[in-house]
């Protein structure tokens, strides 16, 4: 019995540590716990968040001096949240927005490519067309 309490323990344990410390609700102590947070990012962040509560990574980032993408995500990997968020950036080191936005572009590059190639197309048969009538 008393091996199960503490397996039980030792379960709800881990599954605090794991828990996510979320910065709109934060204290200093709980920021601290973050690796790579120490009192100075945490003053920074509390000042802050003073002026009103993060809506997302980007406006993290944007209003605390020395947080950059890297950082971001060194942060969220030790369980820092932006309104229950963690960080998602692609490999060009932007947040989850930029992917959208480059596969639009990409998708607009192909249909302007589909397009032109349709064009001369249109174009070699419109131009085979009186020579074939020439011919007759």
């Amino acid at each position: 019995m008393l091996k199960k309490i503490l397996a039980i323990l030792a379960m709800l344990y881990a599954a605090a540590a794991f828990a996510g410390v979320e910065v709109n609700k934060a204290t200093a102590a709980e920021l601290d716990g973050i690796k790579g947070i120490g009192p100075v990012m945490s003053k920074r962040i509390l000042d802050e968040r003073k002026k009103g509560q993060f809506k997302n990574w980007d406006n993290f980032m944007g209003r605390i001096k020395g947080i950059a993408p890297i950082t971001a995500a060194r942060y969220s990997a030790g369980g820092l949240t932006v309104n229950g968020e963690t960080y998602q950036r692609d490999l060009g080191g932007n947040s989850g927005a930029a992917p959208a936005k480059k596969d639009e572009k990409k998708e607009a590059k192909a249909e302007t490519k589909a397009e032109a190639k349709a064009d001369k197309k249109d174009d070699k048969a419109a131009a085979a067309k009186p020579a074939a009538s020439a011919k007759k």
